[in-house]
């Protein structure tokens, strides 16, 4: 790593016109894992609502709820049925409309899901398109082809579905259709007008609402690649986010979300979108950024960097770097709904702890954005154990039960110390639609928020710092200062007040003397003093005044 010091430029987005989401923290609710108020073991609308203080209390600034249309739950609802209408497991529309009030009075902007990229098979559309006949208006909605070989029993192409096995189904008549994810996920035809509008109609029925924006799933996958190619060689999963493919990030989807940002700026809000779209580069993530375009994206590169000072310093510097010329924000991301957690990715047992506090705060430190996933402050770890009789992602099938896909990741959350569900749903109701591992009570709200030292207490404190520091937040640039090579250091400054934040992530194997006095603001672990030097140890960060 470099040992001088370097500066990676800001947005150049002027103070006086930064928005909300500049340096929003948005934190991620999987809805059928956050709170249960029915006792039907899911989680639902009105359990979110009861829980909207926590994430007063939490420090965040926005929640985004993943789909709860009404769905046959093939996906965990990213299969949707009708977008116009709340699965009755989630709820009901005026359930939706008064969690959106509710977080508003409590000052919590409120984002959505939208899933433009594939259907329900149960939607309207495709029970159509499955009823009518070859080369129909109806098919036209969704990518038919013939196949290939003399029969036609080859599929069209080569492309795989991010689930396992190809990415098409043959129906009786002899039709294929593509869907790269689950079968019940028929993937829409994003050439056709009427796709399009119905999507435009579909934001303006939830702006309407009052929604604040659209977190879009699959937002590089609306538009493939002319004639369908193929791909020439299999394993297409590993490519995800790291070379050209034929269906993901084509420059047609820009034009879609052109339109898109014409409805978000005719309402009041202002509204935003948020995508969710693997490229091969930050330069590829910036395109969807453009000033007519979405207002922000999520950094997969740094979840994916690892835990690396110079692979961390690499990613930061591309993302800053291809934000600035559009005036956009860096939105930075540790996990979701689709990740193994961070206190596992990174580690076992309390290594792996330690070093998803410390990358939370090295996280919650970049200028610009940050999106937390639901259980990350309280340290939660991938469930590894789950029965195989109880998971759900169709990974697990497609895969021919080889790999378990993501349930354990979005295992209930737990609330409290005692009972079945351990606070997720009500007393003496149904068990949660996937179990809670032996040992969680001691990581529930209820026992972390009497601790001082717990994970929540440090998100909670980390959080309070950020919104109330200047130099932290959106800021001013990032200032890169001499440091050994396992360790980052950079320097958050604000020009108006001239106050400063030092952060340091030591990410080696040993621990680094600091030298000087130092008003330690907040550390992830705990640190040494030796006279005027501060000691830090391994996986842990510190922020401190300068």
């Amino acid at each position: 790593m470099a040992n001088d010091l370097a500066v990676t430029e800001p947005s150049t987005t002027p103070v006086g016109t930064r928005q909300w989401w500049h340096d929003a923290v948005v934190y991620q609710v999987y809805f059928r894992s956050f709170a249960d108020s029915d006792g039907d073991g899911i989680g639902d609308l009105p359990g979110i609502r009861s829980r909207l203080p926590y994430l007063v209390d939490l420090g965040v600034d926005a929640l985004w709820i993943t789909p709860f249309y009404a769905s046959p739950m093939a996906d965990g609802g990213y299969d949707v049925a009708d977008y116009r209408a709340v699965d009755p497991t989630a709820g009901t529309l005026d359930d939706a409309a008064e969690l959106i009030r509710e977080a508003h009075r409590l000052d919590l902007r409120v984002i959505v899901d939208i899933v433009p990229n594939h259907t329900s098979d149960a939607h309207r559309w495709f029970v159509e398109a499955l009823a009518a006949p070859p080369n129909s208006p109806a098919r036209a909605r969704y990518h038919f082809r013939p196949g290939r070989g003399a029969g036609g029993e080859q599929p069209p192409n080569d492309w795989e579905s991010v689930f396992g096995g190809p990415a098409w189904t043959r129906l009786p008549d002899g039709d294929w259709y593509l869907h790269l994810f689950a079968p019940e996920q028929p993937d829409l035809n994003w050439d056709l007008p009427e796709v399009r509008e119905e999507f435009l109609d579909i934001l303006r029925f939830w702006l309407d609402l009052g929604v604040d924006g659209f977190r879009v799933d699959v937002a590089h996958g609306l538009i493939k690649a002319d004639g369908l190619p193929d791909v020439g060689h299999d394993d297409h999963v590993r490519l995800l986010g790291a070379a050209p493919l034929p269906f993901f990030d084509q420059d047609g989807v820009h034009e879609v979300y052109r339109g898109w940002r014409e409805v978000l700026d005719s309402y009041d809000g202002p509204r935003i979108a948020v995508a969710e779209a693997w490229t091969p580069s930050a330069e590829r993530t910036a395109r969807y950024l453009e000033p007519d375009e979405l207002h922000q994206a999520f950094n997969f590169h740094y979840l994916l960097a690892g835990w690396s000072a110079q692979a961390l310093r690499t990613v930061i510097d591309d993302t800053l770097t291809s934000m600035a010329p559009l005036g956009a924000s860096a939105t930075w991301v540790l996990a979701n709904h689709d990740v193994t957690r961070t206190a596992t990715r990174l580690g076992d047992g309390p290594e792996g702890l330690r070093r998803a506090r410390a990358a939370a705060m090295l996280m919650l430190a970049l200028p610009g954005s940050a999106y937390v996933y639901q259980g990350e402050e309280l340290g939660l770890p991938e469930v590894l154990d789950l029965p195989e009789e109880s998971l759900q992602d169709p990974t697990w099938e497609r895969s021919g039960h080889t790999d378990r896909g993501r349930d354990g990741c979005r295992v209930p959350l737990p609330w409290s110390t005692e009972g079945d569900s351990l606070g997720f749903s009500p007393a003496d109701s149904a068990v949660s639609w996937l179990p809670q591992p032996a040992g969680w009570a001691e990581l529930s709200v209820a026992a972390q928020e009497t601790d001082p030292h717990s994970t929540l207490e440090l998100y909670r404190q980390a959080l309070r710092v950020r919104r109330e520091h200047p130099a932290l937040g959106a800021g001013e640039a990032v200032e890169w200062a001499a440091a050994p090579a396992d360790v980052l250091r950079l320097l958050r400054r604000d020009a108006a007040t001239g106050r400063a934040v030092t952060v340091v992530a030591n990410l080696g194997d040993h621990s680094v003397r600091l030298p000087g006095l130092h008003t330690v603001l907040l550390a992830s672990g705990r640190y040494g003093v030796d006279g005027d030097d501060l000691l830090l140890p391994p996986d842990t960060t510190v922020w401190w005044e300068c």
